[in-house]
């Protein structure tokens, strides 16, 4: 969505304080919400709208909980949700977009699909209440805010593999010991992407093919690799979330996970559809969902969360590794870093 800032700067300031409800209503088919508009007025705007549309790729009971919580304290909306997988939630809308076609008002998914949607103009730009509280690198110019993120770890089967022995740098895993004993998954652009913010692009490289020499297994879906190296199909899978061990873990799998270096952390963020139906109920969903309680909700699923009120509460949960945030600009090369992933690991 233009802001005034960046439509003065086209027009001129005199044009845009006099034109910009007008030119709100012909590019986007609803009124503007005032920068100064309370909570009462978002809830009365939202009463009379009645329903939000969420388009997310979060975990399907994650979602019904969060949802139900939002509903109880707003009993006046109802929220539609529609869910699918990062990839098809970004072609769907997307497609919607090059269609005219406006469903959307929420949209929830990972950080490179965000970057692509607020620079094709389907991300609105929102600044909630609730922004101040999140560092700089886990948001993007207003337009979306990281709900949780997920940094990248190598899991381990804690019975084949003694805390003594574990690898102790990415460099490690490239032992020989280690040889045919590894699993991945192979479809990861965005950790690739960020190994090489972390490494360097040339160091980064290379290691990613001296990697590849170490005959890693490729699988598709982290609970599935998790689970195989619980059963000790393998001794290591390099590129999981860790909340997706911890999970196994908690019901009693031997399976842990540990940090090589800086984790690169895949950002799951929201933020508002430039052309929402629904923008007072946009609103109230996002502020939810970036608010204390919106995001007690994602730490009570196992989920780490970049809001800076929560940084010691989970710094157990961290482990004192180092965070690394991916970029998000990174997805601008992404069909780049797709073809390098695949052309290094494909079989």
């Amino acid at each position: 969505m233009h802001t005034e800032r960046s439509l003065a700067r086209t027009h001129g300031f005199g044009l845009v304080s006099f034109a910009l409800p007008v030119v709100l209503l012909a590019l986007f088919g609803f009124p503007p919400i005032s920068k100064a508009a309370s909570k009462d007025d978002l809830i009365q705007g939202a009463k009379k709208e009645g329903e939000v549309i969420l388009y997310a790729s979060m975990n399907i009971e994650e979602a019904n909980t969060t949802i139900a919580k939002f509903e109880e304290k707003y009993p006046f909306l109802k929220v539609k949700l529609a869910r699918t997988g990062s990839e098809k939630l970004l072609a769907k809308a997307l497609t919607e977009a090059r269609a005219k076609k406006h469903f959307a008002d929420v949209i929830q998914t990972v950080e490179f699909s965000m970057h692509i949607l607020r620079n094709k103009g389907i991300l609105g730009r929102y600044l909630s209440p609730e922004e101040g509280l999140y560092p700089k690198e886990f948001k993007e110019d207003g337009y979306w805010t990281t709900v949780y993120y997920n940094p990248y770890v190598v899991a381990y089967n804690t019975k084949l593999v003694p805390r003594e022995r574990l690898p102790k740098s990415y460099e490690d895993l490239l032992n020989p010991l280690w040889k045919g004993k590894m699993m991945m998954e192979g479809t990861k652009v965005d950790w690739f992407a960020g190994m090489l913010q972390i490494m360097g692009r040339e160091k980064g490289l290379k290691y990613m093919r001296d990697l590849s020499r170490q005959d890693l297994m490729l699988r598709t879906g982290h609970n599935l690799i998790a689970q195989l190296v619980a059963a000790g199909e393998a001794l290591f899978d390099i590129n999981i979330p860790a909340s997706s061990v911890d999970r196994l873990k908690e019901n009693g799998a031997p399976i842990d996970w540990t940090a090589l270096g800086p984790a690169p952390a895949i950002m799951v963020g929201i933020g508002i559809a430039s052309q929402t139906p629904h923008p007072h109920a946009a609103r109230l969903y996002v502020d939810f969902a970036l608010s204390r309680e919106g995001q007690r909700l994602m730490r009570g699923f196992g989920r780490l969360v970049a809001r800076s009120d929560f940084a010691q509460e989970q710094a157990a949960a961290i482990k004192g590794v180092q965070i690394a945030p991916v970029n998000p600009a990174l997805a601008d090369k992404m069909d780049d870093y797709a073809k390098q992933l695949r052309g290094i690991f494909a079989r």
